[in-house]
């Protein structure tokens, strides 16, 4: 049936890691499985992912899982949109994806975490992991603990979440893993708003604010390319700008792509590849965006 390549998700729903280990052993040698680990309540971001992986391995695995380690204290764990009978219907009826992974809490931390991935310092405590203690931590453990599980040839992330990518494709080069990441561009709705799941807490006077972050990282990323422009300047500018409209900001950054540090005079000198980040509240929703320059 795998060799007949007819994609219909969940003609394998698997919730048990040993389940899906036993198939990943059927198809060791066979196939190239290409893996989209997603937190569910799925998009049209996310179903473009799994069209990419779909290009570049056979057969498809999705997850679907909340993981709890990349939650704070005070964030949206609990809240947070869990979705899956109308995801099932969603890859239905896309059918790239062959095998959707759906395990519980108890499968994925079946006893306490205690050993954990630590990004580095200076890439996983910056920008994002600056005001989400434990974040990447969270993620970069539950990602190892995926790819463990599903063991993929490729794994597709989106470039919305740009230090995270970064930070598991780091990760897998560290650890030698014989995964290779691909990026996706960034999908957005119409108005340029970032797809989200968490778009859907916004209100209707939200919602038609909110494309304002993507609007204001493009008029920085212009002033970039106009060329002679302080960087911490129009990270100042643009902050006070949402400000003025009722964000509040984390963070608006110009960093380089390469490593995500501060880019200094000779950077923007020899024209070094950038990209600015923003994080930013819209009432109780927190609001990510980015823009490569």
């Amino acid at each position: 049936e795998l060799q007949s390549r007819q994609y219909l998700v969940c003609r394998l729903l698997l919730e048990k890691k040993n389940t899906i280990r036993d198939l990943r052993d059927q198809l060791r040698g066979q196939l190239r499985v290409a893996f989209v680990p997603t937190m569910g309540n799925l998009h049209a971001g996310h179903l473009a992912l799994m069209k990419m992986a779909r290009q570049h391995g056979d057969p498809v695995v999705a997850s679907i899982f909340v993981n709890r380690l990349q939650f704070g204290p005070n964030e949206d764990f609990e809240r947070y949109p869990r979705t899956l009978q109308a995801d099932i219907e969603k890859l239905e009826r896309e059918r790239d994806v062959y095998v959707l992974f759906a395990p519980d809490e108890s499968e994925m931390y079946p006893e306490p975490q205690n050993y954990r991935v630590l990004p580095p310092t200076d890439l996983g405590d910056i920008l994002e992991g600056e005001f989400r203690p434990g974040f990447f931590t969270g993620v970069t453990t539950v990602v190892l603990k995926l790819f463990s599980c599903v063991q993929p040839r490729v794994a597709v992330f989106g470039k919305k979440d740009y230090q995270q990518l970064m930070i598991v494709r780091n990760m897998c080069r560290q650890f030698q893993l014989p995964v290779e990441i691909l990026a996706h561009e960034t999908v957005r709705d119409e108005d340029g708003l970032a797809l989200s799941s968490r778009n859907a807490y916004l209100t209707p006077e939200e919602r038609r604010e909110a494309p304002r972050l993507y609007q204001t990282l493009q008029a920085l990323r212009a002033r970039l390319l106009d060329g002679g422009a302080d960087p911490a300047a129009l990270e100042r500018e643009a902050a006070e700008s949402l400000a003025a409209r009722g964000w509040k900001v984390d963070y608006i950054a110009v960093r380089r792509q390469r490593d995500l540090k501060k880019p200094q005079a000779a950077d923007l000198a020899a024209s070094e590849p950038l990209v600015v980040l923003a994080a930013a509240k819209l009432g109780a929703t927190r609001l990510i965006d980015n823009l490569e320059v």
